[in-house]
């Protein structure tokens, strides 16, 4: 069993603004008897703390309610009507450049990460027929966003010059936790109103970001979207643009990273829930599962908002009332739709492998996976058609679902024509509802990774890091953070991580900034 930390762990990427979290200092491992800890879930923050954790010789347990790993970027073999294997998941993700801690994670089995490919852009397109590029976006800030509104169709220099410049500052120096004190009580929308955004960019920029957390702009925090513009377009110099895995998640990222936590000893129980977590008067925890109960020296809990509250309502002992209060309070997301369409005939050749699309009745975005996607590829190399895959974000509960889903198709029709006299060879729909909901006024009751139990962390894309991060980069942050607080406590080093500037760029973007903080 490897008990070394490895070398190719997080770094930063060309953004040499890039700040570096070094962990406490610390032996390199243990090298006698090691504490037992369970891990609960098997996504991306699970895998974070017991990658971080195994490889300093802690005894890992991870636990895993279903029968394989990634969570909600997991993958599940699928025979089509024609007889052709496949898998199905939950769609496309975008790895962004500046998912440093991720993509450091993906590095224990692909140094080189040869399995992401990236996309040349990422076009959207409102209904009306404008379409907006970042291909030949500047990267850096602020010309980043300068270039953004200069190239753009739907921006222009009469729209920015109708803009509240004082009321938009705060966009020039955004920092955790100050962005949350001062905008999470604002609503996406109203924020956006506020500041006089245009309309049409409203859609085509930040609607695509909050809606990436699957909400409605007049629920989501303000503050979220703020972060969203700082890590995405003036805080960090990686840019917009981004890869994808070359072949389905399972294949490319999780069956690797798997074999590499077995070989490090973790054991592995997939198809396995942990249902209680009990403190013991020796100061142990006790994980009830589906099969056993087991005593472990901490306990790292990397759930969905759905399986936290249900876990924490099932430990009545855990923490305190106020902190299990806290946790009950988490509100999920409103559903989402996948629809993966395995047509006969192939799409244009020139349409983009994904596109972003607003106006188009519910429907958020179009890829089409031969593009970037090996197996999707193969099967459209030998039948002569194409994969073609549509999202629905934050889907109104009382839509019927089989017309949103025919609603989708028909929207696709219109963006691509070609596709309405293709003959459908399979479909497959695939509803969730298990994604964080970052309210308006919500950011206090969050968890943070550390506890009033002192072995017991919580991981996930919901927690509060403190760092500015999102989305993937946020589950695998808090999943190192995590593992870093057990292991500070032990006097072991942990992970070292990375992330993008945790303020304005530059001093004088910050004193801009400052002229608004004081209106």
């Amino acid at each position: 069993m490897r008990t070394a930390p490895p070398a190719n762990g997080s770094r930063r990427g060309r953004d040499r603004k890039a700040e570096v979290i070094l962990p406490r200092p610390g032996r390199e491992c243990f090298t006698g008897d090691a504490p037992r800890t369970a891990v609960v879930g098997g996504g991306i923050a699970g895998l974070s703390t017991a990658t971080a954790l195994a490889e300093r010789g802690v005894h890992v347990t991870l636990y895993e309610r279903e029968a394989s790993l990634g969570g909600r970027l997991s993958g599940w073999p699928v025979r089509l009507t024609d007889g052709s294997r496949a898998t199905m998941s939950r769609g496309f993700h975008a790895f962004f450049r500046q998912y440093y801690n991720l993509r450091g994670l993906l590095r224990r089995t692909d140094p080189t990460l040869s399995v992401l490919t990236p996309l040349p852009d990422y076009p959207l397109r409102h209904s009306s027929g404008l379409t907006d590029s970042f291909t030949h976006v500047p990267r850096t800030p602020p010309w980043s966003a300068l270039g953004f509104a200069a190239l753009s169709p739907t921006f222009g220099w009469r729209d920015m010059a109708a803009m509240d410049p004082r009321s938009a500052l705060p966009l020039l120096d955004v920092r955790v936790p100050g962005v949350y004190e001062r905008f999470d009580h604002v609503s996406a929308s109203d924020f956006l109103d506020h500041i006089r955004f245009p309309p049409a960019a409203q859609h085509l920029a930040f609607e695509v970001f909050s809606r990436s957390f699957f909400a409605d702009p007049r629920e989501l925090s303000a503050a979220e979207m703020l972060l969203m513009f700082h890590i995405y377009f003036l805080g960090s110099s990686e840019g917009l643009l981004f890869d994808v895995p070359c072949e389905p998640f399972p294949q490319a990222l999780w069956q690797p990273l798997g074999e590499y936590l077995e070989r490090l000893g973790v054991d592995m129980r997939t198809g396995t829930a942990a249902r209680c977590i009990r403190p013991e008067d020796d100061g142990d925890l006790s994980v009830d599962s589906d099969r056993t109960t087991d005593r472990y020296q901490a306990v790292v809990l990397a759930l969905d908002p759905a399986g936290l509250r249900h876990l924490v309502g099932a430990s009545d002992q855990l923490c305190d009332a106020g902190w299990r209060g806290d946790v009950a309070g988490l509100r999920t997301a409103p559903a989402f739709l996948v629809t993966r369409l395995w047509l006969d005939r192939p799409v244009r050749r020139d349409r983009a492998g994904f596109l972003g699309t607003s106006g188009y009745g519910g429907l958020d975005n179009v890829s089409v996976l031969e593009r970037w996607e090996g197996e999707a590829e193969r099967w459209a190399r030998r039948t002569g058609g194409s994969v073609v895959e549509l999202h629905a974000y934050a889907v109104d509960r009382e839509v019927d679902r089989n017309d949103i889903q025919e609603r989708l198709v028909a929207q696709l029709h219109k963006i691509y024509p070609e596709t309405a006299t293709a003959r459908i060879v399979d479909v497959r729909h695939e509803w969730r509802a298990d994604c964080p909901m970052f309210t308006v006024g919500g950011y206090g009751r969050r968890p943070s990774v550390q506890t009033p139990h002192p072995r017991v962390m919580v991981a996930g894309d919901v927690v509060r890091t403190g760092l500015p991060v999102a989305l993937m980069e946020r589950a695998a942050t808090s999943g190192f953070q995590a593992a870093n607080a057990l292991l500070a406590d032990w006097g072991i080093r942990g992970q070292t991580l990375w992330t993008v500037p945790r303020a304005g760029r530059s001093q004088f973007l910050r004193s801009f900034a400052r002229m608004g903080a004081r209106q």
